[in-house]
């Protein structure tokens, strides 16, 4: 046996087992590093509105305070309001249910000849095997979901400080990493830094306005319809279906149809038509052009980027996969050389038609049956010769 085999065998074992180790930690660490990429990418958001007031004189760790308070105490009122209104009208619609169980007796005696009571149908509801079922099964489920909500919480509170901590320590962040690094390295990371946050900010903004318009439009029908809480319910409608991805439209679209469907069946239908026909204008008309410009990337890298982050992270992955893809994008093309564009017709999508191309092809065999002028004689191909 040679002597470097046993040495080799031991270093490839030794490889294989750091690897495994490696492995492991990052699948037990990889809900911890999502929380920092979230964190990561809020701190970017909050950047402008942090560095604006401690240009100002403000202490960078106060401003991050004041802006990160906004925040909170804006999405706590929201979500205070959008909590009383849901209880308000669940209590409507339990204290109206007898009307709406006797109007749906009343429609299928008529329509199918039979004698229905509300009394009976209420006991067969009570004395059956699925409500109870039902009732155990939510029993048994409180604590799974109180467990669910103090982690979601817990989640929460992470992200926050870390977050805090990112826009906070901004400038001393930076001066870290730029210590390890060559002056030239450092140009490089400083300005990436600087385009992921111009980046970043620009999806928020893209995000806003398009919650905005759409907030309008739901509005504009809500109080056409006449049904109530119109402004509360085109907030829900703006935010929850432009920063909730792949699921937030139909989340956003379910509040107004069941607040209109109180007041009137046939409301929840214009509800329902008037979110899915606004859907295809946003998805198609909308969203591809706001994106492409504040963000500057092309509608279809936008959408497979979306895909792509979805595919890899899920909801995280899409909420933060186009600031990310325009960061990179923005950042190698500072180092990608680029050259004039020849002018051909084919390069504008302009295709010479096929008579055009014949009478060219006509002249060229022209010019080649020509006499050579004097002096010269004909060479390769029938071109002039020296």
């Amino acid at each position: 046996m040679p002597r470097w085999l046993p040495r080799a065998m031991v270093l490839a074992l030794a490889l294989y087992a750091c690897f495994q180790l490696g492995s492991w930690a990052f699948h037990q660490l990889i809900g911890l590093l999502i929380n920092i990429l979230i964190a990561f990418f809020l701190a970017l958001a909050v950047e402008p509105a942090v560095g604006r007031m401690a240009a100002r004189g403000i202490r960078r760790g106060l401003a991050t305070f004041l802006v990160f308070f906004a925040v909170l105490v804006a999405g706590m009122g929201f979500v205070v309001l959008l909590g009383s209104l849901l209880a308000g009208q669940i209590i409507d619609m339990v204290e109206d249910l007898p009307k709406y169980i006797d109007s749906v007796i009343r429609w299928i005696n008529g329509t199918f000849r039979t004698e229905l009571s509300r009394v009976e149908v209420q006991d067969s509801l009570l004395r059956s095997d699925w409500l109870r079922k039902y009732v155990q099964n939510s029993a048994s489920g409180v604590l799974d979901i109180s467990a669910t909500v103090l982690g979601g919480l817990f989640k929460l509170l992470t992200i926050f400080l870390f977050s805090f901590y990112f826009a906070a320590d901004g400038p001393r962040l930076r001066r870290a990493l730029c210590s390890v690094l060559p002056p030239a390295k450092q140009t490089e990371v400083l300005r990436a830094w600087e385009i992921a946050v111009d980046k970043t900010g620009g999806y928020l903004y893209s995000r806003g306005l398009m919650a905005l318009i759409s907030g309008a439009s739901h509005f504009v029908l809500l109080e056409i319809l006449g049904v109530p809480y119109a402004p509360a319910l085109a907030v829900w409608v703006g935010l929850v279906s432009q920063f909730i991805p792949t699921i937030g439209t139909y989340l956003a679209g379910a509040l107004p149809m069941l607040i209109a469907f109180t007041e009137n069946p046939w409301y929840a239908l214009w509800v329902l038509g008037f979110v899915v026909v606004y859907q295809q204008f946003e998805n198609y008309m909308l969203q591809p052009k706001l994106t492409a410009k504040t963000v500057d990337i092309h509608p279809a890298v936008a959408f497979g980027s979306v895909v792509a982050g979805t595919a890899l992270l899920g909801a995280v992955g899409a909420l933060i996969a186009i600031p990310a893809v325009a960061t990179l994008q923005a950042f190698l093309g500072a180092y990608v050389r680029r050259y004039d564009v020849t002018d051909d017709p084919r390069v504008h999508g302009h295709h010479r038609p096929r008579a055009s191309r014949a009478l060219a092809r006509m002249r060229l065999a022209l010019r080649r049956d020509r006499p050579a002028p004097e002096g010269h004689r004909a060479g390769v191909d029938g071109l002039p010769e020296a």
